[in-house]
């Protein structure tokens, strides 16, 4: 009994110690112990939720995550037309939409490995994965650079990080 306990303790403390969980990443640039993780966004895709600078419209990019971990912008909506918003004529596929809320456009297929972005201090910044929708500056500091990517965990990081998506 003791020979098993010396080799089935080590085994689970490396197995909740290994980088099997791929995870979204919200992270400080300049302090990366400041971050936060989701794993339902790796499944379920993420929108980033902001108010456009110029027209003060509420905009919402959609992003899914790829299995390569890539990030890819596939929609975004918003509530006014002007400058600043993407032409669909920028990528390829890309289709335009008129609906009683605003404007869509879809199939966009733009591939990142990281998104940049700062906490902004008039766009209020949001996350939203499924129903669930976090502000950043609930998290990070006003004008904070942020990357979101694609990170492995372990099982033991996930339980001991806190996610205001997952529930711990």
């Amino acid at each position: 009994m003791k020979k098993l306990l010396f080799f089935t303790v080590p085994l689970i403390l490396l197995a909740v110690n290994l980088p099997v969980v791929r995870a979204l990443s919200i992270s400080n640039r300049k302090n990366h112990s400041e971050r936060i993780y989701t794993v339902k966004a790796v499944k379920d895709g993420f929108s980033v939720n902001y108010t456009h600078s110029v027209n003060k419209g509420r905009v919402h990019d959609f992003y899914r995550i790829l299995d390569s971990g890539e990030l890819e912008l596939y929609k975004t909506r918003f509530v006014s037309y002007g400058a600043g918003i993407p032409e669909p004529y920028e990528s390829e596929g890309a289709e335009f939409f008129v609906t009683e809320d605003g404007y869509i456009i879809e199939n966009l297929g733009r591939k990142l490995p990281s998104l940049v972005m700062a906490v902004g201090v008039i766009a209020e910044h949001s996350v939203t994965v499924g129903d669930t929708e976090f502000f950043l500056k609930d998290f990070f500091e006003p004008q904070t650079s942020l990357v979101f990517e694609v990170k492995r965990l372990s099982i033991l990081k996930i339980i001991s990080t806190r996610s205001p998506i997952d529930g711990y």
